[in-house]
């Protein structure tokens, strides 16, 4: 079957001009081509050619369009940019360039079909007529299902669609740190323009195991409970799980906000929030200073589906170039159960076949494929990490559900936080039993591995006696000290929000109250205590928490050095 060539232009061609556009079709496409002419007055100047799905513009917004694009490329460290667009003005050349062109089928809801794109790829950015851009998500025999980012209401049937033959991407920078952005890069905080350094895709193949070396230096979040007991590497992902309101975020805040000075880039990736909650986020960084080295990817409850599925794509996509710069990433996802809804809402309007839970069979591979991008770099890489805290909120403790069984088979470890224990007062209501580190000691400095002992196993000792002693009347008096130790450990993992410990600060608490030197003192004065501890030693005692700090060993003079100074202290108190 020939293919057809339509002329679109103002006034038909001559003879001689129709003669050489049917020599180039042959030349071009050495294939016999019927020649058509239609008229088009809004093209006063120049033509277009349309063959197929490919479509020659020659007219006058075509060309502009053309040198749009050069001018957009240019790049130039100097402040005088006028000598350079003269240069690119005086040589350049328009040239006849063929694009692929195809029409909207049907647009609705953020989902747009679109026919006439043969050679359309998987994740390719359109462009439509209105100027707002889609990426391709769906390909079928004669048509492609397209995401759009952006009002699908100045899209309409038979719009026209052009490819661009770019995946979807992100400008990336240094110039990115301390601002609010969307999904696309675009700033949202009203601090003007962010000059970029380069453009990176937001979809990028996980780093290779050559490429990767063991996870084996501490990120230390600054809660006693977390890296006493599950500490998190550098390299590692470390899921955040548990209903709603049981302080998921503030964890992650935390762990942010202990970053303070300690050369790591965080990145906070807020998915299907709401605006308020994200600003008021974003003020209590500020106010603390944590804006500095962090920056913050919104895609609020208000934004598309589209937006919301790309937000923590975008977010990896900056980690990574400063990751790929040898710098220390940490990264929070929050949350990806809003993320999982917002792919299933563009699966099922893209026509895919619903499985469990109504979710599409890859939605395993729509998480794997951003958390396995985390990893702590080898050498020859430039030796940078990125650490992912991915939260998922589950419905009334249910771990089994479809989305949190598939993050904790693809993280290395999960904080498991119990409503029980979080509207008890024990905040953060992190749960002994259930919450696991698969890198373990590995990512804890030797002081901390030294400090932190058997406090699991004695914590999971007071719990069990707890629960067999409830309905007894008589204790005996080792039980009694048993439970009164175990009360002070519950009280010691008790920590405030926006105040997390240094290392040697968690180091010293954890030796006082391992050794019993607070068994006598009363439950309700346990925290008061240890944050006298804790000045104490910061004001008298500050070399001793220096050594800590500097060296990270705990040696048996700093320790029984610490248990005396304590048992002074906490006998004048």
């Amino acid at each position: 079957m020939s293919k057809t060539a339509v002329l679109y232009s103002n006034t038909p061609p001559n003879e001689t001009q129709e003669a050489r556009f049917k020599e180039f079709l042959s030349q071009k496409y050495k294939e016999e081509i019927s020649f058509v002419w239609k008229k088009d007055d809004s093209l006063q100047g120049g033509f277009r050619l349309q063959v197929g799905s490919e479509m020659y513009d020659w007219s006058a917004e075509g060309r502009l369009s053309q040198f749009k694009e050069v001018l957009s490329s240019l790049k130039t460290e100097s402040e005088n940019i006028i000598p350079l667009l003269k240069e690119t003005v005086h040589n350049w050349i328009p040239r006849a360039l063929a694009h692929e062109e195809g029409t909207v089928l049907t647009v609705g809801d953020g989902i747009a079909t679109v026919e006439g794109l043969p050679n359309a790829t998987y994740g390719e950015i359109l462009i439509f007529s209105s100027g707002v851009r889609g990426m391709v998500q769906d390909l079928r025999p004669d048509e492609v299902g397209c995401v759009l980012f952006g009002s699908d209401e100045e899209i309409s049937e038979g719009s026209v669609v052009r490819r661009t033959g770019k995946t979807a991407g992100i400008p990336v920078g240094d110039d990115y740190i301390g601002r609010v952005v969307n999904s696309l890069g675009v700033p949202v905080d009203g601090k003007g323009d962010i000059s970029s350094e380069e453009y990176r895709p937001i979809e990028h193949p996980a780093p290779g195991i050559i490429d990767r070396q063991p996870v084996d230096t501490p990120l230390e979040t600054g809660i006693l409970a977390i890296d006493s007991m599950f500490p998190i590497g550098r390299g590692q992902r470390e899921l955040i799980i548990g209903d709603r309101q049981t302080g998921k975020t503030a964890i992650a805040i935390d762990a942010i906000l202990n970053q303070k000075g300690k050369d790591v880039i965080c990145i906070y990736v807020a998915i299907g929030q709401k605006a308020s909650s994200v600003a008021q986020l974003v003020q209590n960084l500020r106010l603390r200073g944590a804006m500095d080295y962090t920056i913050v990817v919104n895609a609020p409850a208000s934004d598309s589906a589209p937006m919301q599925y790309i937000a923590p794509y975008a977010g990896c996509a900056l980690g990574e170039y400063f990751m790929e710069n040898g710098k220390d990433v940490l990264i929070v996802y929050d949350d990806l159960s809003k993320h999982a809804i917002a792919y299933r809402s563009l699966s099922l309007l893209l026509e895919r076949s619903p499985g469990r839970e109504a979710y599409p069979g890859d939605v395993f591979y729509l998480h794997s494929r951003l958390l396995e991008r985390s990893a702590h770099l080898s050498e020859s890489k430039g030796g940078g990490s990125m650490t992912a805290l991915p939260i998922v909120e589950t419905q009334a403790g249910d771990v089994s559900a479809y989305i949190p069984t598939n993050i904790i088979s693809i993280t290395d470890g999960q904080i498991f936080l119990e409503s029980d224990l979080f509207f008890a007062g024990q905040r953060p209501a992190v749960n002994v039993g259930l919450s696991v580190s698969r890198v373990g000691g590995d990512a804890q400095t030797k002081a901390m591995k030294k400090a932190a002992g058997a406090i699991r196993l004695d914590l999971a000792q007071y719990r069990e006696m707890e629960v067999f002693t409830q309905f007894a009347s008589d204790l005996d008096e080792t039980t009694k000290k048993q439970l009164s130790y175990g009360q002070g450990l519950m009280q010691i993992l008790r920590q405030e929000q926006y105040q997390p410990y240094k290392g040697s600060e968690q180091v010293v608490v954890l030796v006082v109250v391992l050794n019993h030197l607070l068994q006598d003192v009363p439950a309700s004065e346990i925290k008061s205590v240890v944050a006298g501890l804790i000045r104490h030693f910061s004001e008298k005692h500050f070399e001793m928490l220096n050594e800590i700090e500097m060296t990270g060993v705990l040696t048996d003079e700093c320790k029984e050095s610490i248990i005396s100074v304590a048992k002074k202290y906490i006998k004048e108190r």
